[in-house]
């Protein structure tokens, strides 16, 4: 670290041009020598990602529970991941905590009416543990999500308290099927129990938000007719901030700028293939997707890594499916489209090829990981910084039902959390056991329950 003895920069220094605006990384430049002296720095709000796998997992049912094609045997500590769907995550098992058990009861249909609306209602409830109110009109209720709490109470100092990703199409409106508004399946976050927060696909809006604040339609017109990069607005104020800092700053700012040039690259290239005329996979969505399920998804997993780095957002939602997808994922080595392959009917064969999707689906997580793990923040890496939850509302996606539902943490949480655990619930524990206790691990002290918690759940051995 270099000492610094002159005045610093303060942490919230923006490059700021014409409509755009770009935070900055933590530089040694930012932190005064007083605070160095006296030791460790204050410890960051945790980063928090929740992210919605749809429709449950193979090893959510009977066969797949006694073959651990979800959770492993073991619990504790010397469990083994190779039978599971979550043996990508071996590299990162010190940072993993396994909760496996747990149902989503709030889910369930509680009236005749609600019956077979599981698809039109099981988003909602991931993040809020809440049961949906059945309606197609505009009087939507369910509850807050557990990252719009954590936002409300720690959120609300960086220049975005919080943003939300998707990967499949959610922009229906109206209601959907069985008297649920599409709204309930079309988010997963939500700001109030009457007030769902839009979520972005396309991963050009989603840089335009965390790049382009203030940025009006012509100013960004104007910069892709001229295939211009953002960072072209900068040019003078990069060079004034340079001449400021140290060398190994200096470093750090060039990485941090090329970062977000080359995803700035990677959407350009998206959008010319796609506005080519060539025929499309997925023709219904905007040019800045893509047809490839791991390169939209390792696009957002960067803009979520360059949010963390700058501080411009501590919190994100993520949903990577919906319940009744028809897409085919090849690379998991199953051919047969996502929702056909969930209803398995309970032979073995069928279970073990969702399995594999399940498993190629936890594969894009590492990709996300090492760049957190890879990153210095002070005496920490941004993996030690940070809260993935990863999970899902449905259980025996076969059978729609919403017991033994995936749930997985990875990340330390700032010390909240062990790692390298397999925790497993007594049966009928609600998952908002684990999600109370998980508010209360990320500063939320004072809160007494959330959803239909029935009490605290211990994260530790």
């Amino acid at each position: 670290m270099e000492l610094l003895t002159g005045r610093h920069i303060p942490r919230r220094t923006f490059l700021k041009g014409a409509g755009a605006m770009i935070s900055l990384p933590l530089l040694d430049a930012m932190i005064p020598v007083r605070l160095i002296a006296r030791g460790p720095r204050p410890k960051d709000p945790t980063r928090l990602v929740c992210i919605e796998m749809v429709h449950g997992a193979a090893g959510s049912n009977e066969l797949g529970a006694k073959l651990n094609l979800w959770s492993p045997a073991e619990v504790g500590r010397d469990f083994d991941l190779s039978p599971t769907s979550l043996k990508p995550l071996e590299p990162f098992r010190e940072y993993l905590t396994i909760v496996s058990n747990t149902d989503v009861a709030e889910a369930e249909a509680k009236t005749p009416q609600e019956i077979g609306g599981d698809h039109f209602r099981s988003s909602a409830v991931f993040l809020t543990q809440a049961h949906p109110k059945q309606t197609e009109g505009s009087d939507v209720y369910v509850g807050t999500s557990m990252d719009q709490l954590y936002v409300q109470r720690f959120g609300q100092d960086t220049p975005i308290p919080s943003m939300q990703l998707c990967i499949e199409n959610v922009d229906q409106s109206g209601g959907c099927a069985y008297g649920y508004a599409c709204v309930y399946t079309d988010t997963i976050s939500w700001a109030s129990p009457t007030e769902p927060l839009p979520m972005i696909r396309d991963p050009r809006a989603a840089f335009e938000q965390l790049f382009g604040a203030g940025a009006t339609a012509e100013d960004r017109a104007i910069r892709m007719r001229e295939n211009r990069s953002i960072l072209d607005w900068f040019l003078e104020e990069v060079a004034a901030l340079k001449r400021q800092v140290g060398p190994g700053d200096r470093q750090r700012l060039d990485q941090y700028l090329e970062n977000i040039r080359e995803i700035e690259r990677r959407i350009q290239r998206i959008e010319a293939r796609n506005t080519s005329g060539e025929p499309r996979e997925l023709p219904e969505a905007p040019a800045g997707v893509p047809d490839s399920f791991e390169e939209h998804v390792r696009l957002m997993f960067d803009l979520q890594y360059l949010a963390f780095v700058s501080d411009t957002t501590r919190v994100f939602s993520f949903k990577m499916g919906r319940d009744g997808s028809g897409r085919v994922y090849p690379e998991s080595g199953v051919n047969t489209p996502f929702h056909p392959a969930s209803h398995h009917g309970g032979r073995e064969d069928r279970v073990k090829e969702f399995a594999k999707i399940n498993t190629y689906h936890v594969s894009m997580l590492p990709y996300f990981l090492e760049k957190l793990k890879n990153t210095m923040e002070g005496e920490q890496n941004l993996l030690d910084k940070s809260l993935i939850i990863y999970g899902s509302p449905m259980g025996d996606s076969n059978l729609h039902n919403h017991k033994r539902c995936p749930l997985f943490l990875v990340g330390r949480a700032n010390g909240a959390l062990q790692g390298n655990l397999h925790l497993k619930a007594p049966d009928g524990t609600p998952m908002a056991n684990v999600m109370l206790a998980l508010l209360h691990k990320l500063g939320l002290d004072d809160l007494q329950s959330f959803g239909d918690s029935t009490g605290d759940f211990s994260l530790t051995a």
